[in-house]
């Protein structure tokens, strides 16, 4: 079946159901067995033991999302940064040492900074487009390399496969941080990678009404995967697990017109004066374009550019008055979002002196969405 197809009918089999369009939400912290020795089965057998372990809703929402990226199994997690941490602890112990790409989610370096850190973990950031440079920096207690591509805020595209090559000639696991492109347009197990991490909050759920992690991976690693969901004892509610089950329903159709309104709104802003630069991945100017054509089959909502150095004041000028796009720290539901940001680096410096700004191109008309930003652009030569 196509992915379109999948993402209709994966998750949809539970056989208590067979009448039912949609899985039910099943909530539950207690499950009963009949004798001793059922219960002593279940606990090697069923995946339902105990609420917190998962009910059929979660089983369904791992069963299709695996399905979808062509994945051997898949856990979900309470959150994007929950499903980032046990993916990184399930792997990682003292003494261990994670190489991280420089551009990664903020929330993913905190972590590795404060609580990675204080048990023991060290952590080195290297430049985003290192692709098989990256040997150089592997040691001997180097366990993973965490990729994300494209990279949060500037959204260089990486070499994700020459990378996953260096790290299993070294007997490295590669993670890979995969919302921006969802398994739809980039497919992470064909290009080496070991496990694929998604904030589902985003275009899973592509709402901004629940919150919800998601990892998937190949092979033997479930196991750990698994124990290490079980050991945060945090797992998503049944509610929000339904609700990233209706969201895969449409995904499909959501990317294609966040893809197509994105590219409008961003080739209209390479023509605005105050723009220097514009950070999509599908755009020739962008960092690693050449491997974005390579390798990913289309491109989300979520982009960045750079205006020319401004005061906050004529920023303030700018966004606080924007009708369509609101300012908010999420991405990837309908409605359109525009924030400025500061991208922090340690590998190297962010060298760029303008004001970087994130954007996500919703499903709103993008003729109204570029009015808005028109509009906003005279405020801020106005008030400079």
């Amino acid at each position: 079946m196509r992915d379109a197809t999948r993402l209709v009918t994966g998750g949809r089999h539970h056989p208590d159901e067979p009448h039912l369009v949609n899985p039910a939400v099943h909530r539950g912290s207690t499950v009963l067995f009949p004798s001793l020795r059922a219960l002593k089965q279940r606990g090697r057998e069923s995946r339902l033991t105990y609420g917190r372990n998962g009910t059929p809703t979660t089983f369904a929402l791992e069963d299709a999302f695996a399905e979808l990226e062509g994945a051997d199994g898949c856990v979900v997690a309470a959150s994007g940064k929950a499903a980032i941490a046990v993916a990184l602890t399930a792997f990682l112990e003292a003494g261990d040492h994670v190489l991280v790409t420089d551009n990664v989610y903020a929330p993913s370096r905190q972590y590795c900074d404060r609580l990675l850190a204080r048990f023991g973990v060290e952590t080195t950031y290297f430049p985003p487009m290192i692709g098989a440079d990256i040997a150089r920096l592997i040691r001997p207690e180097t366990k993973l390399i965490f990729l994300e591509s494209p990279g949060s805020q500037t959204f260089e595209v990486q070499d994700v496969p020459a990378v996953a090559a260096v790290a299993r000639a070294h007997g490295v696991r590669t993670l890979l941080d995969n919302t921006w492109a969802t398994p739809l347009f980039f497919r992470p197990f064909d290009h080496g990678v070991d496990v694929a991490i998604h904030a589902g909050t985003k275009y899973v759920v592509g709402h901004s009404d629940a919150m919800l992690g998601l990892v998937t991976f190949k092979g033997e690693v479930g196991r750990a995967l698994d124990a290490a969901v079980k050991d945060f004892g945090a797992p998503a509610g049944p509610d929000d697990c339904w609700l990233g089950l209706r969201g895969l329903r449409t995904l499909s159709v959501r990317l294609k017109q966040h893809e197509a309104a994105g590219l409008e709104v961003a080739r209209w802003l390479e023509t605005r004066p105050e723009v220097t630069r514009v950070l999509h991945p599908a755009l020739p100017s962008c960092p690693g374009h050449d491997l974005y054509r390579r390798d990913f089959l289309g491109s989300s909502g979520l982009f960045g550019f750079v205006m020319r150095p401004c005061a906050e004041t004529a920023l303030a000028a700018m966004l606080d008055h924007m009708e369509l796009f609101g300012m908010g720290y999420s991405w990837g539901g309908y409605e359109s979002l525009l924030i400025p940001t500061w991208p922090h680096r340690t590998a190297a410096a962010w060298a760029d002196d303008g004001q970087a700004m994130r954007i996500h191109v919703g499903l709103e008309d993008p003729a109204d969405l570029i009015r808005d930003l028109e509009a906003g652009f005279d405020r801020l030569r106005d008030a400079a």
